[in-house]
C-alpha cells in the first residue's frame, strides 16, 4: 500500500546535512508518508492542522529536493519532486497541496540569475526553511486584481491589505505577498511570517482540502525593508515554467488522493465490508463485483499516476533547457509542457473523481461511516480541481490543435 513504510527503514526520517544526498532524501519519503498517514482521517474530521507533518518534512530535508548539486542541494529532478508529492498526497493530500508555494519558490530560485539576494534565499532553503505566500484577493471584480498596498514610510515601506488562498503559509517560515506600490506597479514582498502585523487567519471554509490553511492573511501596517521587494513577472520564461509546475503539483496532490482512496478502500474490504445480501460470495473479498470495482479503482490510480509522470518528464526537459542557450528549443518545450500538463489535468480529473466515487461501491452503508471518512478523498479531489477552470483548459488545448493558438499558453497564468 502507498501509505506503508518498508520495515527495513527506521521509524523517523534521517536528518540531511545541507541539501542532503539525493538517495538519503528519497529514502526518507516512505518513512515520512507512513507518519503523515497516521490518523489522517481523524485530523480531517476534527480540523486539526498538520503542523507535525511539516515539522517532520523539514527535519527530513525534503524542502531542498530541487536544489541542484552545484548550488549545494541534492539535485532532484522534477520527476523526483512530483513522485514525492504523489506519495505524500496518498498519506494526506492536504500536506501535499500545502507544499506548492515552497516548491514554486525554489524552482524560481534555481532558474533565476544568482544575485546576492538569491544566495540569501538559497541558504535559507538549504537550512530547512519553508516558503509560502498569498497573491489572490477576495472581493475584486476579477481574479488577479490586487488592492493590497505597499507605501513608502521614510527609509522603509508599509504593507496593508488582506490576501486569500494562503495555502501552506501557516506552516512556512517566509511568505511572499503581491501588492501595488505608490506608482501603481505590481510588486512582490518576501517576509518572515512572524513579522509583526502579519496574521494568518486559517478561515478556509472549503468542503475539501480543509487542512491546507488556504484561507486569509491580514497585513496590517507590516514593515517592509527595501531588499525584501521585487518585481513580479508571470509571462517571463521562468514564470511560464513555474506556472505549469504549479498546475502539475495540484494534479499530483489529486493523484495522491486517488492512491489514498485505493489504499483505504482495500483496507475497508479486508477488515469490515460484508458481501451484499444477494451475493453468491460469503465474504466481500470473494465477491466478484467488489473485486471488479476495486480493480477499476486501482487501474484508475495507475492511469492518473502515469499521466502525471509524463507531464513531469516534459517539465524536466523544459527545466534543463534553461541552461542550454537555445531560445527556440526552450520556447517549444514551454508550450509542450503546458499542453501536456493541461491534457493530463483534463483526463486525470475525470478518472480521479470516478475512482473516489466508486470507493463507496465496495460496501454498504458502513462505507459512509464518518469514522472512516472515505468521502474526504472525493471532497479533496473536487476542491483541488476547482482551483483550475477545466472547461477553459480544454478549450485552450482544442484551439491550439485546430488553429495553432498559443495565447494562453504563453501568459504564465492559470488557463
Amino acid at each position: 500500500m502507498p501509505n506503508t513504510a518498508p520495515s527495513t527503514l527506521s521509524a523517523t526520517p534521517v536528518p540531511a546535512e545541507g541539501g542532503g544526498e539525493l538517495s538519503t532524501l528519497l529514502a526518507n519519503i516512505p518513512v515520512l508518508t507512513a507518519e503523515i498517514a497516521k490518523e489522517a482521517a481523524k485530523r480531517d474530521l476534527e480540523r486539526e492542522l498538520p503542523f507535525e507533518a511539516f515539522r517532520l518534512f523539514k527535519e527530513a530535508g525534503l524542502g531542498t529536493l530541487r536544489i541542484p548539486v552545484a548550488l549545494g542541494g541534492p539535485g532532484g529532478s522534477v520527476a523526483h519532486y512530483i513522485e514525492m508529492v504523489m506519495a505524500i498526497g496518498a498519506a494526506d493530500s492536504n500536506v501535499a497541496h500545502a507544499l506548492r508555494s515552497h516548491f514554486n519558490f525554489t524552482e524560481t530560485l534555481i532558474l533565476t540569475p544568482n544575485t546576492a539576494i538569491d544566495r540569501t534565499q538559497l541558504s535559507r532553503v538549504l537550512s530547512g526553511k519553508l516558503f509560502g505566500g498569498a497573491h489572490t484577493e477576495q472581493g475584486t471584480k476579477r481574479p488577479g486584481e490586487v488592492t493590497t498596498r505597499l507605501t513608502r514610510s521614510g527609509d522603509h515601506y508599509r504593507l496593508n491589505g488582506r490576501k486569500w488562498y494562503a495555502t501552506g503559509t501557516a506552516f512556512s517560515d517566509f511568505a511572499s505577498f503581491s501588492a501595488k506600490n505608490d506608482d501603481g506597479e505590481f510588486v512582490s514582498v518576501l517576509l518572515p511570517v512572524d513579522r509583526p502585523g502579519i496574521s494568518i487567519l486559517d478561515d478556509w471554509d472549503g468542503m475539501g482540502q480543509r487542512l491546507t490553511a488556504s484561507g486569509g492573511v491580514l497585513l496590517e501596517n507590516v514593515e517592509v525593508l527595501p531588499h525584501e521587494i521585487s518585481t513580479r513577472g508571470l509571462n517571463t520564461l521562468v514564470g511560464r515554467h513555474t506556472s505549469t509546475l504549479r498546475q502539475l503539483h495540484l494534479a499530483a496532490s489529486m493523484a495522491g488522493a486517488v492512491r489514498g482512496a485505493l489504499a483505504e478502500g482495500t483496507d475497508y474490504v479486508r477488515r469490515q465490508a460484508r458481501s451484499a445480501a444477494h451475493s453468491a460470495a460469503e465474504t466481500a473479498n470473494a465477491d466478484p463485483f467488489v473485486q471488479k470495482i476495486l480493480g477499476e479503482i486501482a487501474a484508475g490510480s495507475f492511469a492518473v499516476d502515469t499521466l502525471i509522470r509524463e507531464s513531469a518528464r516534459a517539465l524536466d526537459k523544459t527545466a534543463a533547457l534553461f541552461g542550454a542557450h537555445d531560445p527556440q528549443a526552450l520556447e517549444a518545450a514551454l508550450i509542450e509542457s503546458a499542453l501536456t500538463t493541461a491534457s493530463t489535468q483534463i483526463v486525470a480529473s475525470q478518472i480521479a473523481l470516478a475512482a473516489a466515487t466508486n470507493v463507496f461501491e465496495l460496501g454498504g452503508g458502513s462505507a459512509t461511516s464518518r469514522h472512516l471518512n472515505l468521502d474526504r478523498h472525493w471532497r479533496n479531489i473536487r476542491t483541488v480541481l476547482n482551483h483550475n477552470p477545466l472547461l477553459h483548459k480544454a478549450r485552450v488545448v482544442g484551439d491550439f490543435y485546430i488553429n495553432g493558438t498559443t495565447t494562453h499558453l504563453e501568459e504564465g497564468k492559470v488557463f
